[in-house]
């Protein structure tokens, strides 16, 4: 953890974290961006069957990192949980390029597990690379960050024209793949680059240390977190759209063809990588620019803004869907319309949010505090299946509606709350007003 780099004025360690993570992320969201569309046309699930589905999925994949990360933490390490996630990960994505009801449900499966042992453990070892006083932090996890859009740019393009002009199972085997080339990425460099890193703790440091008293102060900033955690789920309820009922928008109303080619509607997924990755540095620019001016504001205060943003996303998801009722194609503008700004509402959200609950959270409790954002976030992915599973009932333009109004609502309920965020975390001065 010295100073030594050679990656962006980075540890080097983090180069090869990168590129293992992006692999990784490209053999999830390659499986993600197929997965409604391939449940619709070719299993030939009703709507409402398919997006409870996969909002459970999606659920279980954010919640399966919280047994991950404590089997990590007791028994295994980060670094021979990296291995074993990813090679059942692989072994999933290979199960379902394999014909047949039995090996679809063993294959997805198989999937969550593996993610729920490798996500939660390559961000620990980025951690790792650093010192706790070490200034490069947080530029490090910025920069790995943007090894998971990259990733998740890739693979609808990838995975997504596989699935859907050649076959559904030389789609999800191309996520396989990615995940064996992240995992022998992995094997080849962690000697070289990260010695010494990722292995258990020795028994007598990993057990339960006595319990600490918690302040009155630090009692109210727990409240505060929580209050800021749980406040995310109706936006991941909107997001998470995006992967269900959106995308069967997108492959049934909207205008694909270019020339003789017909763009595969699962490359849309690739929208909101792209955005961050152009976005993130404007964002992080700004904030230090407001900052340097004493006008930064403060995180729940943006976070009302995500909700904004992403509901302007949904008013134009609702224009569409009100001229699709017409039977006419509707042209891609204005899924992109919605794509860029609910990706703005996340760079509002997300990073925001994280870096709130890491600073406000008292110590002894950031772990448990950050694993309540994950859980958060997987209730979120679940209400949005359940929600979006009403989408092949309700016309188009009526049901975006629906989401125009949670963001709304949840912006109001957000800013109202913030004098009391204020008075919980008031014993910490050195947050932005």
């Amino acid at each position: 953890m010295g100073k030594e780099s050679d990656f962006l004025g980075q540890p080097r360690g983090l180069i090869l974290l990168f590129f293992v993570e992006m692999w990784e992320r490209f053999s999830y969201y390659g499986m993600k961006a197929l997965l409604i569309l391939y449940l619709v046309n070719a299993r030939h699930w009703p709507i409402s069957s398919a997006a409870i589905f996969y909002g459970n999925y999606t659920a279980l994949a954010y919640l399966a990192p919280l047994l991950g990360g404590y089997l990590a933490d007791r028994f295994w390490g980060a670094r021979r949980s990296l291995v074993w996630g990813g090679s059942i990960i692989a072994l999933g994505h290979f199960t379902l390029a394999l014909e047949g009801r039995t090996t679809f449900y063993l294959g997805v499966a198989l999937v969550i597990i593996g993610t729920g042992l490798f996500k939660p453990n390559v961000s620990t070892m980025v951690g790792q690379l650093y010192a706790p006083a070490d200034e490069r932090r947080d530029a490090g996890f910025t920069i790995f960050f943007m090894g998971i859009s990259v990733g998740a740019f890739i693979a609808p393009l990838v995975c997504g024209y596989l699935g859907q002009k050649v076959s559904w199972h030389y789609g999800f085997g191309a996520a396989g793949v990615g995940m064996v080339l992240g995992l022998l990425l992995y094997l080849w460099g962690r000697a070289r680059y990260l010695p010494g890193m990722g292995y258990p703790l020795p028994a007598p440091l990993r057990k339960d240390s006595p319990p600490v008293k918690v302040s009155s102060p630090e009692r109210r900033r727990i409240l505060a977190v929580l209050l800021i955690v749980f406040s995310t789920i109706p936006f991941w309820a909107c997001y998470e759209q995006f992967g269900s009922s959106l995308s069967l928008f997108a492959d049934r109303h909207i205008a694909r063809t270019l020339g003789r080619f017909e763009i595969p509607a699962s490359w849309f997924q690739s929208i909101n990588p792209i955005v961050i990755l152009l976005f993130a540095p404007v964002a992080a620019g700004l904030w230090e620019w407001l900052r340097k001016r004493g006008k930064e504001p403060s995180a729940p205060r943006k976070m009302v803004f995500a909700y904004l943003f992403i509901g302007a996303g949904f008013v134009f998801a609702t224009v569409a869907g009100f001229r699709s009722e017409t039977r006419l194609l509707v042209s891609p503008m204005w899924f992109v319309s919605t794509d860029l700004f609910r990706s703005w509402g996340e760079l509002l959200l997300s990073p925001v949010g994280l870096s709130y609950v890491t600073r406000v959270a008292p110590a002894q409790y950031g772990s448990r505090l950050m694993a309540a954002w994950f859980m958060a976030e997987g209730l979120g992915n679940l209400l949005a299946g359940l929600l979006a599973a009403h989408s092949g009932v309700i016309r188009a333009g009526r049901f975006y509606s629906i989401f125009v109004a949670i963001a709304l609502v949840s912006a109001i309920g957000l800013l109202a709350m913030l004098p009391l965020l204020k008075w919980l975390t008031a014993d910490r001065d050195d947050l932005p007003g």
